[in-house]
């Protein structure tokens, strides 16, 4: 089961980057461009680098309003060293007349094929439209990720709401000076037999770049941790 949970953290991630692609090519919230490499280090509330991830465009086919991006999610230790055994998700953003749709089932084929439990992912992606502006508010969202273990059923609902635009700002990470787009959305996430848990998220996306920053507090308005883009390569 550790490999489990593993790939559902990394995964939640992916699908807070992914759907930020946003619903508008020609200023997607998204990297497209073969080779680009983002690393992000994962931070505890104290600002201690526990963990990496990693992003690695593999190919972009089409241009402007019609798009298929490729590429591979990685979950790594605190020495940006890949785990063992390696977490990583093999993902397709696909932009149809302006639009993104993303399959979030694909990510798991790769992952679940070779184990015993089985998973199944069903949701509404996030849209969010390349002009959008300080005030304006963004549709919700939502995933639901069921696991069979075969004796038994886990099924685990997370709500994006209250997505809005505070404002557009520059913000400086190590990977350098971004113009972003900061962005609040409230997540709350519930299971069969777990309390409920509500999270505020903010969060900077800069366009061709993709997420620069996020911060998440817990219900009380207390950071939780961060996650922040450190290098940069290939853009």
């Amino acid at each position: 089961m550790k490999n489990v949970f593993n790939f559902k953290t990394l995964f939640v991630a992916v699908f807070l980057t992914a759907t930020a692609a946003g619903t508008y090519a020609q200023n997607a919230f998204f990297p497209a461009k073969a080779g680009a490499i983002l690393t992000y280090a994962e931070n505890s509330a104290d600002g201690k680098t526990n963990s990496y991830s990693r992003l690695t465009i593999k190919e972009v086919q089409g241009s402007g309003k019609n798009m298929t991006i490729t590429y591979i999610a990685e979950s790594l230790d605190k020495n940006r060293k890949s785990l063992k055994p390696p977490v990583e998700i093999p993902c397709k953003v696909i932009i149809k007349d302006n639009v993104m749709t993303l399959d979030m089932k694909q990510m798991f084929v790769s992952q679940m094929k070779d184990q015993s439990v089985k998973m199944d992912v069903t949701g509404i992606p996030v849209e969010l439209p390349n002009n959008l502006q300080p005030g304006q508010t963004i549709k919700d969202a939502e995933m639901t990720m069921t696991i069979d273990m075969g004796i038994m059923k886990i099924e685990t609902v997370t709500k994006m709401t209250e997505g809005k635009c505070l404002a557009i700002e520059d913000l400086t990470v190590p990977a350098g000076t971004f113009k972003c787009h900061k962005i609040t959305q409230t997540i709350t996430t519930t299971a069969v037999g777990m309390k409920k848990v509500t999270t505020k998220v903010i969060s900077w996306y800069a366009p061709g770049v993709g997420t620069v920053k996020t911060e998440t507090y817990d219900d009380k308005g207390k950071l939780f941790g961060s996650t922040v883009l450190v290098e940069l390569t290939g853009n």
